[in-house]
């Protein structure tokens, strides 16, 4: 079964209240309010993840919403998995999972995203981060939730 990180939650909360601020610095969207109860029940229960399939469809609904706006692919066009790699050196997928990337659903490809973002060897955050950014059409340094390697002290 497929599970949210908190970080994602997280990043799904910071992105609906920057698309739809309070108006009165009280008040949140629905879309906030929803994930975060999510947010708040993992950290009370000292959660990393929520099972997709457990999370209210409101919350989900945002979730979502949010992942629609992050780049799918982590692919920065050049696979060493064609050349028989196990771990592609572009982008840091397992052959396997660029083989069934389009299966995946939303919270796998957002697992993968993590895990790939976290180890940071890939070639898409190092030599060729500039053509990453390019390709997924994101201009800030990261294209994902979680930070680059010198943040988290790699």
């Amino acid at each position: 079964m497929a599970a949210i990180h908190i970080t994602d939650i997280e990043a799904a909360i910071n992105w609906w209240r920057a698309r739809s601020p309070s108006p009165d610095g009280l008040r949140a969207c629905a879309e906030v309010l929803a994930l975060a109860e999510v947010y708040a029940l993992m950290v009370y229960d000292h959660e990393d993840e929520c099972a997709e399939a457990d999370m209210p469809v409101a919350a989900n609904d945002a979730w979502l919403a949010w992942y629609a706006s992050t780049p799918d692919a982590p692919c920065i066009a050049i696979c060493s998995t064609s050349q028989g790699d196990a771990v592609c050196k572009g982008c840091g997928r397992s052959f396997e999972e660029v083989q069934h990337w389009q299966a995946f659903g939303p919270a796998q490809k957002r697992a993968v995203w993590r895990r790939i973002t976290m180890e940071a060897k890939a070639w898409r955050f190092n030599r060729y981060a500039e053509r990453a950014r390019v390709a997924s059409g994101v201009d800030h340094p990261s294209p994902d939730s979680f930070g680059d390697a010198a943040a988290r002290g790699k």
